[in-house]
């Protein structure tokens, strides 16, 4: 299996234990985070700090829950990975999740882009990978 899946599946992994440390093992020193509008922390972050910080606000908010992978799609050094989100917010009694993408690029075995989706089949576009089944 393609190591950069390996990676993102740890990657995942310690965000659903929550192991902020653990998340940035791969980032790159110029990682660049992305999250479009109407995302929680919709914005750009660039550098390690910025994103671990960002996405530590982010997991910040889960009282419990979990954000699993369900598919991986590669496309050189571009791998796009399928997530489904399910999570009980902090002071909120009701789950709440959904299903959305991102894309990550890598270079010389680090992450060096972190790209969110709402859409899966933006994700895929920005790969340049075609609709899986189609």
């Amino acid at each position: 299996m393609n190591n950069h899946v390996e990676v993102l599946k740890e990657y995942f992994a310690a965000i659903n234990r929550n192991d902020m440390h653990a998340i940035t093992r791969d980032f790159a020193p110029d990682i660049v985070r992305t999250e479009p509008a109407g995302f929680p922390t919709a914005g750009t972050y660039r550098g390690i700090e910025a994103v671990r910080d960002n996405v530590s606000r982010g997991r910040g908010t889960w009282a419990e829950g979990t954000c699993e992978p369900e598919g991986f799609f590669v496309h050189g050094d571009k791998v796009v990975v399928y997530l489904h989100a399910w999570v009980r917010l902090k002071n909120a009694t009701e789950w709440t999740g959904g299903r959305f993408a991102d894309g990550f690029a890598f270079r010389d075995g680090k992450i060096t882009e972190y790209h969110s989706f709402g859409d899966r089949n933006d994700a895929l576009e920005w790969a340049g990978i075609d609709k899986p089944g189609g």
